[in-house]
């Protein structure tokens, strides 16, 4: 059954890797049905391409060597049919190819299809409609010889002004880790009139996360008939779906809620931890403390009057039992406190220089290291620079592989950690790791890091799972920029109060 994925699903979403998703291929094409699985995979490309492009006359089909340009060869004899002018490129050889591609191509060249050569390029209109069915799941298997066709047919398409469908997945993007792979990527003038995915069989991770959000446009997902299959393997990834409403017992007072503590704001900095102070006031927190590192520090007590301004030693006392945000705008005076915290809080959000300190002080790591063995729980919300720096590597590797890099952060310092960036992944040990839907390009100013860190100490329960918590406040913070008033300026301080409905 087609159906659209909408980053607001009430449902999470089973997302298998390339490796899964060739192994379910193969379970489905072991039971032999009638329409075949390319048929299928055709029939509901031409349906969604008349769909999206309802006003189209003309569809471009650009069909690559494999099973996927197969599809291709499907769709385009089901859009002739339909009596749309079709436009086919094919790079595949009838001597080389598998069976069910032999009898596309076959039935295809018994349809009224135009066909091109690489260099030829048809002229089409906005309504019209681009299938791109070049390389689906073995783009990384393809040898040089196939690249300088593909890439002459991909930058022709993305010249186009018709609407764009990929099956499977766009040309030339990663299907496990969302990142272009050399000379794929398109230009920054690329803009059809709408772009969509059509993933068949499975979902995959590499659509929701780094460069997969903007290649895919609208994504759909078609099981074909394959349900089953589907059930053999466990999923590599979750998407994170919208978290349970709930309701405030009538019968509860601030203590039920737990005390958040936010430390920060060294010098030149204070912004940031009244930014996260301010987030867990307005996002459910039953008291909020911020103790601030600038000695002399601007008052905030016209501003935020509800936020408690911690002396050092109501600090001291409070370490031991609220939920603390530690790290936002701390600098380097942040350590002894972060050195303390790691000690004795129970439920501890680390961002920004906490993290920073942690990846120079190997006795801070291993005091991390420590806490889950003790019941005690630490949410890591990184961005990718911060990340590398914690790993050891470069943050181009962090992004070539989000959803590793942050499982292995994750099982290396026993810790939940929200991957920040484009598809936020959130993984912690014995999990598999959820990717967040929500958000777009409007988060990405100074302060709404800070925000993330006090809405997850918020939203951080006493007893709550971290890997819970880190989940539901991704995608709410996400959610906060989609409902965005369009002319309406978003900042950090101002998402920091935003509501996403009416607080019960």
């Amino acid at each position: 059954m087609l159906q659209r994925i909408h980053p607001h699903q009430a449902l999470a979403l089973p997302l298998w890797n390339a490796q899964s998703s060739r192994l379910i291929e193969q379970a489905a094409l072991a039971t032999p049905q009638h329409p075949s699985l390319m048929q299928r995979a055709g029939h509901a490309a031409a349906r969604l391409a008349c769909a999206i492009a309802p006003h189209a006359r003309q569809a471009w089909v650009l069909c690559g060597p494999g099973n996927n340009g197969g599809d291709g060869l499907e769709a385009a004899h089901a859009l002739a049919q339909r009596g749309l002018t079709v436009w086919v490129h094919w790079l595949g050889n009838a001597e080389h190819c598998s069976p069910d591609t032999l009898r596309a191509w076959q039935q295809a060249r018994q349809s009224p299809l135009h066909w091109l050569e690489v260099h030829d390029t048809p002229t089409l209109s906005a309504d019209d409609v681009v299938i791109d069915a070049l390389l689906g799941l073995g783009q990384r298997a393809q040898s040089t010889a196939t690249t300088n066709p593909v890439q002459q047919l991909l930058h022709s398409s993305y010249c186009s002004p018709a609407h764009s469908l990929a099956i499977d997945i766009p040309t030339g993007l990663d299907t496990d880790h969302g990142i272009w792979h050399p000379h794929c990527r398109p230009p920054d003038t690329w803009g059809p009139s709408s772009r969509h995915t059509l993933s068949l069989l499975t979902l995959k991770p590499g659509l929701f996360t780094g460069d997969g959000r903007d290649a895919c446009g609208d994504i759909w997902w078609e099981t074909l008939d394959c349900d089953n299959a589907l059930q053999l393997h466990p999923a590599s990834a979750w998407l994170n779906a919208a978290p349970a409403p709930t309701q405030r017992p009538h019968n509860s007072h601030k203590g039920s809620f737990g005390d958040v503590l936010v430390i920060g704001g060294a010098p030149g900095m204070t912004g940031a931890a009244i930014l996260a102070a301010s987030t867990a006031l307005h996002h459910g927190a039953g008291r909020t403390l911020l103790h601030l590192l600038d000695t002399a520090p601007p008052s905030i007590c016209s501003t935020l009057p509800d936020v408690m301004q911690a002396s050092t030693s109501s600090t001291h006392a409070h370490l031991a039992h609220a939920t603390v945000v530690c790290g936002c705008g701390g600098g380097t005076a942040i350590a002894p406190w972060l050195a303390e915290a790691l000690t004795l809080t129970p439920q501890l959000v680390l961002d920004a220089d906490a993290l920073n300190t942690l990846a120079h002080q190997p006795a801070l790591r291993a005091s991390l290291q420590t806490r889950r063995a003790r019941g005690q729980r630490t949410i890591l919300t990184p961005h990718p620079l911060e990340a590398a720096r914690l790993l050891g590597c470069t943050t181009a590797e962090v992004q070539a592989q989000r959803l590793v890099a942050a499982q292995t952060l994750a099982d290396q310092l026993q810790s939940t950690i929200v991957l920040k960036g484009s598809g936020s992944i959130i993984a912690s040990p014995e999990h598999t790791p959820h990717i967040n839907p929500t958000g777009n390009a409007r988060l990405a100013i100074g302060g709404t890091g800070d925000v993330l860190a006090g809405l997850v100490a918020a939203r951080w329960r006493p007893g709550t799972d971290s890997h819970s918590t880190a989940c539901q406040a991704a995608w709410e913070h996400g959610a906060l920029a989609d409902q965005w008033p369009s002319q309406q300026a978003l900042t950090a301080s101002a998402l920091a109060q935003a509501q996403l409905t009416p607080f019960q």
